[in-house]
């Protein structure tokens, strides 16, 4: 399942990993293995480009159990532009749920969060 226990009786996530092995990511190839990610999860990662608002996340996630979340991706060593961080700020004002991920490792524990608190 999505949520297993190890041998000391915590609760681990289970999910099913793509590809473990992996050079330094360019931002396509993490936002490739994020949408696998989101798909697996029985959601949508939309591809989202605001022409009248820059700044806006790369992806909106909408998920089965009506989470909807703004997903900003980015490669290891990447960095959000000023615009992204008030794009940042004010979703987190707004409460939405926000997050910028930076590489696989990152990606599988998001998934794991999200799966591990909403069920």
């Amino acid at each position: 399942g999505i949520r297993d226990r190890d041998v000391t009786g915590v609760q681990t996530c289970a999910l099913p990993i793509f590809n473990n092995f992996f050079m330094a990511d360019l931002e396509k190839d993490v936002e490739r293995y994020f949408v696998k990610t989101v798909q697996s999860l029985g959601g949508t990662a939309f591809k989202f480009n605001s022409l009248s608002n820059r700044g806006v996340s790369d992806r909106i996630v909408c998920l089965p159990n009506g989470e909807t979340w703004f997903v900003e991706l980015k490669k290891d060593g990447g960095k959000l532009s000023g615009i992204q961080k008030i794009f940042a700020e004010d979703m987190k004002k707004l409460n939405q749920r926000y997050a910028c991920l930076w590489n696989r490792e990152q990606v599988d524990r998001w998934a794991c969060e999200i799966t591990t608190v909403s069920r």
